[in-house]
């Protein structure tokens, strides 16, 4: 009965493109109007086609982890395409619509996180073995969007592109004390404070970020200029001139924005700006894909920007400028899938096979995330007062080319 009903739902959902699906049973059946080259998937667990059914979100990531489910060529980033490629093309899909909506009544409970909890939903992806990172991230450590300012961009340009820009939009000038809250291992509070004369405060709850960000710090005889805390952002104390968070709003949680924005607020001086930089939807509000959730992100959403911009405007805060990145982490992401993919034999002696599989399915279904399913990032600039960044964005342009502070007109 499963495989039938299965069946039934596949043959409305594959549109466009070719899907073969090999059954527990024996039985192979092909789907869709054979536009692309076919992607054959292979079930090989009964009871898988009731859990696809049921959840499809969650057992396709599930079994492709343990192995009952596989893909001809390990082709997994063809069956993920396919299937959000449909799913995009056919967003009201009644089975589909329905399992959204009940994930979006659970969504505020899910993304609950208290210090504590909070603590341990960083510890569950941030603590990871440093050796894992080391394989796809490249020798600074930024996880999070690169900028691609022209097509040749390898990602170490890319990512000093974005530092670039942050300290840019931030308007930094020097002896200025910068808050980098989500530091990650230090790289962005190094960089502002080696190339750009700030004196920086990072904070992580990240016990492996700490330790290296830290020992950087040091190693670069930068321990007088940037100095790195485990502690939660709630915790801060001290006001900042300069307010920077990168790739941790995600982590935030929707309960908590109003007391994330009231903390901007209360730690940023008179004059100061913030500047957010996170990934969000482009589609608006909805829920974490429960798979993610569970093995990746626990705890973790992507916003929309509606909803983030309806709680800083009560916070006190002016947003003086907004941009929105779309293909730069589907990029991002790509260069990261080849990076590790490429190094899954080193990947294999640190953790086992099933990890893998895991990260691999995380890597691919996130650049899929950004490159077909509505998935962006927001830099959304703040600050107390509407004079406190220049008049037009010309500046933005101008002191990355001449490398000079900008004239901030007072009227």
């Amino acid at each position: 009965m499963w495989t039938r009903l299965l069946s039934i739902f596949l043959k409305r959902l594959i549109k466009q493109g070719r899907l073969v699906v090999a059954y527990p049973d024996g039985q192979s059946i092909a789907y869709g109007d054979g536009s692309t080259s076919a992607v054959t998937m292979r079930l090989h667990a009964r009871s898988l086609p009731r859990k696809l059914l049921i959840n499809p979100n969650l057992a396709l990531g599930e079994a492709y982890m343990d192995g009952t489910l596989t893909v001809d060529q390990d082709d997994i980033y063809g069956l993920i395409e396919l299937l959000v490629v449909n799913l995009t093309l056919q967003p009201d899909l009644w089975h589909h619509r329905w399992l959204a909506h009940l994930r979006r009544l659970c969504r505020r409970l899910a993304q609950f996180n208290p210090a504590g909890r909070a603590r341990r939903n960083v510890a569950h992806h941030y603590d990871l073995s440093g050796e894992l990172y080391d394989l796809f991230l490249g020798a600074d450590r930024q996880y999070s969007c690169a900028y691609f300012r022209e097509a040749g961009d390898t990602l170490e340009t890319a990512q000093r592109n974005k530092k670039a820009l942050i300290a840019t939009k931030l308007l930094l000038a020097p002896e200025q004390r910068v808050l980098d809250i989500g530091c990650g291992w230090g790289g962005l509070g190094l960089h502002l404070a080696r190339d750009h004369g700030a004196r920086v405060t990072g904070v992580t709850l990240s016990h492996e970020q700490h330790k290296i960000a830290e020992k950087r710090a040091q190693t670069e005889g930068l321990g007088d200029r940037a100095q790195f805390l485990l502690q939660d952002y709630r915790d801060i104390d001290g006001t900042f001139d300069r307010i920077v968070s990168v790739g941790m709003f995600e982590h935030v949680g929707v309960p908590h924005y109003k007391e994330f924005f009231a903390i901007l607020r209360d730690h940023l001086t008179d004059d100061g700006v913030a500047l957010l930089h996170t990934i969000g939807r482009a589609d608006g509000p909805g829920a974490t894909n429960p798979w993610i959730a569970n093995y990746i992100f626990p705890g973790g959403y992507s916003p929309a920007l509606s909803e983030v911009l309806a709680i800083a405007e009560q916070s006190g805060l002016y947003v003086t400028d907004v941009e929105v990145w779309r293909l730069h982490y589907a990029e991002t992401l790509k260069e990261w899938r080849n990076r590790f993919e490429a190094n899954l034999d080193r990947a294999r002696s640190i953790y086992d096979e099933q990890f893998c599989r895991m990260w691999r399915f995380y890597l691919v279904a996130s650049e899929v995330a950004f490159r077909h399913n509505g998935h962006v990032v927001f830099q959304i600039q703040l600050a107390k007062k509407q004079d406190a960044v220049p008049l037009t964005r010309d500046y933005l342009t101008i002191r990355e080319r001449l490398d000079e502070p900008a004239t901030v007109i007072k009227l």
